[in-house]
């Protein structure tokens, strides 16, 4: 496969909008290849190389001056070649040697290609082939069904790989492809709901459990080796010593486990959602003010060479509760009565977490999706702010003003605490673009600052301590409720209304 065929397909996909004209442009490209030149494409496509960072950045992409060719003739194995030697080339005198085989790939690319390659290589290529149009496109070209497909490549961790699965084997090939223990996978996602009671009604028994506010991991044990992924799939075992000797601990062999990791005070209560971040956030745990991370898990994907992630939630939760000690489990209730479930939420709220999940007991762990075996609980707090500003739109939102600059009352004055574009609607922002133009104290080509004069009633999950905003504090997904014309600025919540969320 020529190297231009991919820059070829890079510069279509990226010029249309339709979602099916880039799954079939890219399918038109890989069906039919070699599985091995399909698996390159398809890494490059999405942005990556196979071999993962390689370590060039702009200034050595910008030092090459080789003259492009007139003709493509590399192929995408002549590309991948050369990544291999720049992985494997290190130590003395290998910056010079690294530089030398990039001039020498450099002088026999077009200029499109020197283009695609140079943003390909420091991570920042953007042609609008993401990972679930690939997904698609790959499934088609191979003739296998799409949701084999797309499972077996997040049990993977590695589409480009389970690609040349799918060409090479076909369907019979994908249904061998199951969890690696050591290969972080995608987390299952929750949706949102507005009750406990709508769980409840989803699922008649379910399981109750503490929402988290702290870091999501995955932890992947395979005998004395440990790691631990965050939800983004960054390995962060080197700062998360807590998790690893909570895990080395356990009775087995093999073990992927799902939770979190908080900080929490001396009775129990967690901390600040940024003093978890800041102390998960440390490359030397050891010099930090001595917050304790505690891992608590809720799900087992994976168990001594046996995957769990078709099995029940309720089969799931008693290998979970048989392995992993009580004090490093999410408490939950099972339960089908909407009192016993409500009173449990306002329990966990009361002692300082952030709401509960809700979960169907004979629901599987849909690995990437955000399913409607979970739902996330939170109480929603309402605050009445007001408008300090508003930026101008960019895309579906040009000529609009959106993003709301919002302020919280400080005796006469007011203090700004946050930003929202959330919760518009086309209605309100014509609205509000005439509303705030006509109270427009200064304008600057992205802004429009108006008097304090707007209210505006905003929902928030939570405050956290910022320096970001003058109030020292900023809000936690805010969203629009409704603009209050009936209420004057003098009856804004007050900054210490928000700060006591604080506590």
């Amino acid at each position: 496969m020529l190297f231009g065929d991919v820059v070829r397909v890079s510069l279509d996909v990226g010029a249309t909008r339709s979602r099916n004209a880039k799954r079939d442009t890219i399918a038109g490209l890989i069906g039919g290849q070699d599985p091995g030149a399909a698996e390159i494409a398809v890494a490059m496509l999405t942005g990556e190389v196979r071999q993962g960072r390689i370590g060039v950045g702009w200034a050595t992409i910008a030092a090459l001056d080789a003259p492009p060719a007139s003709q493509g003739t590399v192929t995408v194995h002549d590309v991948d070649g050369v990544v291999d030697e720049l992985v494997r080339t290190t130590g003395p005198g290998s910056q010079t040697a690294r530089a030398e085989l990039l001039s020498e790939l450099w002088s026999r690319c077009t200029a499109d290609e020197q283009e695609f390659l140079g943003r390909l290589f420091v991570g920042e290529l953007r042609q609008g082939a993401l990972t679930g149009v690939m997904t698609d496109a790959v499934a088609r070209a191979a003739d296998v069904p799409l949701a084999l497909f797309r499972r077996a490549a997040m049990l993977s961790g590695d589409l480009a790989g389970v690609s040349a699965v799918a060409l090479r084997s076909g369907a019979d090939g994908l249904a061998h492809v199951g969890l690696s223990v050591g290969t972080a996978i995608q987390p299952m996602l929750a949706s949102t709901a507005q009750s406990v009671g709508e769980g409840i009604d989803a699922f008649g028994t379910a399981s109750v459990e503490w929402k988290l506010d702290g870091a999501r991991v995955q932890v992947h044990r395979n005998d004395a080796r440990v790691r631990v992924y965050t939800r983004n799939l960054n390995d962060v075992t080197d700062r998360s010593r807590e998790v690893v000797d909570v895990v080395a601990a356990l009775d087995c062999h093999q073990v992927v486990l799902d939770g979190e990791v908080l900080g929490l005070d001396g009775d129990g209560r967690p901390r600040a959602f940024q003093d978890t971040m800041s102390r998960f956030g440390a490359d030397d745990a050891g010099s930090h003010d001595r917050v304790r991370l505690t891992p608590i898990f809720f799900d087992v994907l994976h168990l001594d060479g046996v995957d769990l992630i078709d099995q029940p939630l309720d089969e799931r939760h008693l290998i979970l509760d048989s392995l992993v000690p009580q004090q490093n489990r999410a408490p939950r209730v099972r339960t089908a009565d909407l009192g016993v479930a409500e009173s449990f939420f306002a329990d966990t709220v009361e002692v300082g977490h952030e709401g509960v999940m809700v979960k169907d007991v004979l629901a599987p762990y849909e690995a990437g999706r955000r399913g409607k075996g979970w739902l996330k609980v939170k109480p929603v707090h309402t605050y009445d702010l007001v408008v300090l500003a508003a930026e101008w739109g960019h895309g579906r939102r040009s000529g609009w003003l959106s993003n709301l600059h919002l302020g919280a009352r400080t005796g006469d004055d007011f203090v700004m605490v946050g930003k929202t574009f959330k919760g518009l609607t086309d209605e309100l922002l014509e609205w509000q673009t005439e509303r705030l133009q006509g109270i427009a104290d200064r304008v600057t080509d992205d802004v429009v600052w108006v008097r304090p004069e707007l209210v505006v009633e905003i929902a928030i999950d939570g405050v956290q301590r910022s320096t970001r905003y003058p109030g020292d504090l900023a809000l936690r997904f805010a969203r629009v409720r409704q603009f209050r014309e009936d209420k004057p600025p003098q009856h804004a919540d007050t900054l210490d209304s928000l700060r006591a969320l604080l506590r």
